[in-house]
């Protein structure tokens, strides 16, 4: 029992799990619920209008005309709950979710993440350390910030290693990619 303890924590440290998040994130709900919402308010003033009747209290709907402005209002309702339906599905499935697990006892890489159901529902990517030549980091600033951690393999192949979402510090960016590049005794490029 002693040994396994031993054998147990030498593991531990020569295999590193990172979890990536998937799409249950506070934004995607934020963004379900609202454009739910805003559509299903479209779709109920459209509706009023054709109907002559108010669905929607504290509004005067019904003195909308159907054409043009409450058959539009269907339409952008409609599409509203239709890309809130996708959201809530993408939720639902958790699609981006997964792991990187880094083993340097079997010198192996796996990136697993989930994607929508079907055959091809588990992505399941498996590389060989010998076959890595770096750890890269893209950092651009500006509108839209990109700051992201590939693995680069021999063959310059560049596999993501962050999730999609909101943007890492540059501080844990710095520590995630250097302790990597140690952890798996490869070069880091892209830090200036």
């Amino acid at each position: 029992m002693h040994i396994y303890f031993k054998i147990q924590i030498y593991n531990m440290f020569n295999v590193k799990t990172d979890k990536i998040v998937g799409s249950r994130r506070f934004s995607n709900y934020w963004w379900a619920i609202c454009i739910l919402l805003g559509g299903f308010s479209f779709f109920l003033v459209g509706l009023s209008s054709y109907l002559q009747i108010e669905l929607l209290p504290f509004t005067r709907s019904s003195e909308i005309l159907f054409i043009p402005q409450g058959i539009i209002m269907i339409f952008y309702g409609t599409i509203a709950i239709l890309i809130s339906l996708f959201l809530w599905l993408s939720i639902f499935w958790n699609i981006g979710s997964g792991y990187n697990e880094f083993n340097n006892d079997q010198g192996k890489i796996i990136i697993f993440r989930l994607g929508f159901p079907g055959k091809n529902r588990m992505l399941k990517l498996e590389y060989d350390i010998k076959d890595i030549q770096a750890i890269k980091v893209n950092i651009r600033e500006g509108i839209s910030p990109k700051r992201e951690i590939y693995l680069k393999t021999k063959d310059n192949r560049e596999i993501p290693l962050t999730s999609v979402g909101q943007p890492l510090l540059l501080s844990e960016i710095e520590e995630k990619a250097t302790f990597l590049a140690k952890f798996l005794n490869v070069i880091l490029e892209g830090m200036d």
